[in-house]
């Protein structure tokens, strides 16, 4: 059973303008983390989307996510495709971080963020803000540089969505700037200083996870999904052989499952939609183990209803109307808001989730065993590689193939053992850490190691 939902804000004086952009789904998601401290009545604040938003403002911010999602979804065209993404992920590239040197020198793109700052861009949105200066907490780069440019009263807080960042995630001149970076890895932190943000500006935080799937300072409810999780992906008890004295010590005895639990993989389409012939595949090859009840696939497909149909289509063709609904879900409601809600609603009830390696890596830290499609971008490269560091995650193998592999990773324990290493290495309360920083308070949660 998901968590009961409620108001996870107890101090009504930490209000801030959470502000996100509608580009993928990677930084609405982690200001949905934190959608607990929105001011009342405002909620998440959309920068490229929002009520009243200049026309210019949107013909400029439209442009660039169009470009973003269409170059996302063409890296899948054979031969041209990673040519025409090349162009875009080139300028996003993250550079090597060794050896350790100033790279604080702005790019081309920091150079083309700030002159669509001096053109305009932000500045009806920020004169609304400051009509109630409380803190800015934006999980987009470049409405942190829209508020320090526009001389916004409030402290402005940036929270960084991957593993690692490019240079355009810090401002122009970052020893003058005012701007403070609440990051999601030591990684970050590290990166940031090569970057040339001075260290008071630097807090090491975690991602921020959606509270109400993290439990509170309470980690109960999350304690018992895992030790139903690990019953499920270990069906012969090997993992249990080697952890279990651990295992019980910390989780509990474990429980008799209903003769019904059967695991589930929850398949996560990206934001610009790129991993569609992805999903057919998972869907194809796993056809046999959710027609006989086996196992539950939940698609999760965005906030794209019209898709579902499409995915019905191939269901019926082979022979899966009956799973529909039951052992095959397809998820994709209307509105990005219900989305987020939903995702995670959905998410609590899985077993595996099978993602590219987005933001959705730091989710690792649930207990949920992470399968890494693809990466797409520099950053997701990154995201991988720190996936497998913290032990939560593994890369695909030939998804036409996943009825066989999948099965040997459950019969084996494997990925049992993934869903323990990142439920105890991933860090899991940023948004409190969040919270704790942006408002000064102390928080009892202990601090995170500098794991780079």
């Amino acid at each position: 059973m998901a968590p009961k939902k409620k108001n996870t804000n107890k101090h009504l004086k930490h209000e801030a303008h959470i502000i996100a952009v509608d580009m993928g789904y990677g930084h609405e998601r982690a200001a949905y983390g934190l959608k607990h401290l929105a001011v009342e009545g405002e909620g998440i604040i959309i920068a490229n989307n929002y009520s009243g938003i200049p026309r210019k403002d949107s013909f400029m911010w439209n442009g660039s996510r169009k470009i973003y999602e269409t170059l996302s979804r063409a890296k899948s065209i054979p031969l041209v495709g990673n040519t025409l993404f090349g162009f875009i992920d080139k300028m996003q590239t993250i550079p090597p971080f060794y050896p350790a040197r100033d790279l604080s020198a702005p790019t081309g793109q920091t150079k083309q963020n700030y002159a669509s700052i001096r053109a305009g861009l932000g500045r009806d949105l920020i004169n609304r803000l400051r009509k109630n200066p409380v803190p800015i907490i934006t999980t987009f780069f470049l409405t942190a540089f829209m508020a320090e440019e526009y001389d916004y009263p409030g402290d402005i807080y940036c929270v960084t969505t991957d593993t690692d960042i490019s240079r355009a995630w810090a401002p122009f001149d970052p020893r003058k700037s005012r701007i403070k970076y609440v990051a999601a890895t030591g990684r970050c932190v590290e990166r940031l200083k090569l970057y040339g943000v001075k260290d008071k500006n630097i807090i090491h935080t975690g991602f921020p996870l959606p509270p109400e799937l993290v439990g509170g300072t309470d980690p109960t409810a999350v304690k018992k999904a895992l030790r139903r999780r690990l019953q499920v992906l270990d069906p012969k008890g090997i993992f249990r052989r080697r952890y279990g004295a651990a295992i019980d010590r910390y989780l509990g005895p474990a429980k008799a499952l209903p003769k019904d639990e059967v695991p589930t993989i929850m398949f996560s389409i990206g934001g610009a939609g790129a991993q569609r012939k992805l999903a057919l595949d998972i869907m194809y090859s796993l056809r046999h183990e959710i027609a006989t009840g086996r196992l539950r696939l939940i698609l999760a497909l965005g906030a794209r209803p019209q898709m579902i149909s499409w995915f019905e289509r191939y269901a019926k063709y082979w022979h899966l109307k009956e799973a529909i609904g039951h052992t095959l879900i397809f998820f994709a409601p209307k509105s990005r808001k219900v989305y987020f809600e939903k995702f995670n609603t959905m998410l609590f009830k899985s077993d595996i989730l099978w993602t590219k390696p987005s933001e959705l890596s730091f989710y690792a830290g649930l207990g949920i065993p992470i399968v890494a499609a693809p990466p797409i971008g520099s950053q997701e490269n990154y995201n991988l590689e720190w996936m497998q560091q913290v032990g939560g995650g593994i890369p695909q193998r030939n998804p036409l193939y996943a009825g066989e592999w999948l099965g040997d990773w459950i019969e084996s324990g494997a990925l049992a053992r993934l869903a323990w290493h990142g439920f105890w290495e991933a860090p899991t309360h940023g948004a409190y850490r969040i919270e704790g920083a942006v408002f000064d308070e102390e928080l009892p949660i202990e601090e995170l190691p500098l794991v780079v």
